[in-house]
């Protein structure tokens, strides 16, 4: 990679240790012999010190002082010569083979007490230098050549070059090696960020370093674990919207399919009673308002069945939302029994309605009604055999239980889970006859599934019992 951190490791730190190298080159060639002079004047003065207080003493030429000077010298690369001012050509006390150079560069200068950098004018070499005067008409000249620091110097720089020719091969190698630990983690990382990108989840990061790529590899494994969860839940909920798609798609078809089914009798029968009429088939005025009868009850049928299927597609499309309210339930169902009561007369029907104390219940009061209505008007179209109808109401933890029983055929077990989809009929001849259409159970499941609350149906050997629960807290 172009930008490789590893690679921008390796110069940076490499770059970092060669500026270092250079300028402790630089520091070393331009300020060290400064630094030397600038160190070496105290031992320059204190010579002075000891010749000064030797001439003072008179004890200059004494082995004592000879042997303090000797071991100054050695120690501090000093030569020195004392000179009487009268006699330049016999040193008084040396510290040099050069006596007579010392003695003729001495003449030269201003004999004042003085230190300075100076040139041997005949070997050419440069010294520290310091001269001046004595007690006692005494002179001297003390000098240290610096030669020996320069060489020190260029022996210094060649000896860095090796050792930063080295430091510089180990720094590579160390920065390789810290730069590869680093990387490497990073790289798997990055190789599992492009896996999960192609949806590959099975990669994790094992490393398990106890620092900061650790910590971010374990972010990527749990970033890994929650993408896997959350694609599936996507997948499954993609899944069943497309298996909703499709029930919805063949639902409607079913439903124009029915409709149209519905339909199709009452259009036939008001049309060919209408034409009867039109083209006056039968003078009889009994026949004619026969006619008009047939037209009349088949457009009835016909609205009903609009106004059931239009309850319908409110109930299952539209607002979801349901009103509680808090109501007589027990008054409710007593007051549709009464609603019904010409046609439980007309059917000669037993009625027999058992309920305790008023019972209150939680739902929405109209839908409610609608749910018994529904109950009872299917119980009264298929009473048979004793012509008996029990409505019951039971308060029992905490729900209240209303079934609608009626005497009859028992509904056959292959169409009870079928009685609750649209437009289905178990006997469509006598469906037919009462002028049914197979959308009153389909109203009560939709309403019911509103409250979230237990409804069905129960065979028995003489009847059949639908029912229905509320809660009444």
């Amino acid at each position: 990679m172009k930008h490789s951190i590893r690679k921008l490791m390796l110069v940076s730190f490499t770059g970092l240790i060669f500026v270092m190298l250079i300028s402790i080159f630089c520091i070393n060639s331009w300020f060290l012999e400064q630094y030397y002079i600038a160190n070496k004047q105290p031992a320059l003065r204190e010579v002075y010190d000891v010749l000064e207080e030797a001439v003072e003493e008179d004890v200059l030429t004494a082995e004592g002082t000879r042997n303090t000077l000797r071991g100054m010298m050695e120690r501090g690369n000093i030569r020195f010569c004392v000179f009487e001012r009268r006699n330049m050509d016999m040193a008084l006390a040396s510290a040099s083979q050069d006596v007579e150079i010392l003695s003729r560069q001495l003449l030269g200068y201003l004999l004042e007490y003085k230190i300075s950098k100076g040139v041997d004018m005949q070997t050419g070499s440069e010294y520290i230098e310091m001269w001046g005067d004595l007690p006692n008409s005494y002179i001297f000249i003390i000098r240290s050549p610096l030669e020996s620091i320069r060489e020190s110097v260029v022996i210094s720089n060649k000896f860095l070059a090796y050792i930063g020719v080295g430091i510089i091969l180990v720094a590579i190698l160390f920065v390789w090696y810290f730069s590869k630990k680093i990387t490497d983690p990073i790289l798997e990382l990055a190789g599992i960020s492009q896996r999960m990108a192609n949806l590959d989840f099975d990669t994790k990061y094992t490393r398990g370093e106890q620092n900061e790529i650790g910590i971010l590899g374990d972010s990527f494994n749990r970033m890994s674990e929650e993408l896997e969860r959350t694609i599936s839940e996507l997948k499954s909920a993609n899944n069943e919207l497309k298996r909703d798609i499709a029930q919805k798609e063949k639902m409607r078809t079913e439903f124009l399919g029915n409709v149209s089914h519905e339909l199709k009798t009452p259009l036939a029968l008001i049309q060919g009673y209408a034409e009867g009429l039109k083209e006056g088939i039968s003078d009889d005025a009994q026949s004619r308002e026969f006619y008009c009868d047939v037209i009349m009850d088949e457009a009835g049928k016909m609205n009903q069945m609009v106004k059931n299927l239009m309850t319908l597609n409110q109930l299952e499309f539209g607002d979801k939302d349901v009103q509680f309210e808090r109501f007589n339930l027990t008054e409710l169902v007593q007051g549709v029994i009464q609603s019904c009561d010409i046609l439980i007369q007309q059917k000669e029907v037993q009625l027999q309605y058992l309920a305790g104390e008023k019972v209150y219940a939680w739902a929405d009061e109209f839908k409610v009604e609608q749910v018994v209505r529904n109950y009872l008007s299917n119980a009264l179209n298929h009473v048979d055999g004793e012509r008996i109808i029990e409505v019951k109401i039971v308060e029992e933890e905490g729900l209240a239980r209303v079934s609608v029983f009626n005497t009859g055929t028992p509904i056959p077990e292959g169409d009870v889970e079928h009685i609750w989809e649209k437009f289905y009929k178990v006997d469509k001849a006598r469906t037919r006859e009462y002028g049914g259409n197979g959308i009153g159970l389909s109203i009560v499941r939709a309403i019911m599934e509103s409250f979230h609350q237990e409804y069905g149906v129960h065979n028995y050997d003489n009847g059949v019992e639908f029912y229905f629960t509320l809660d009444v807290k």
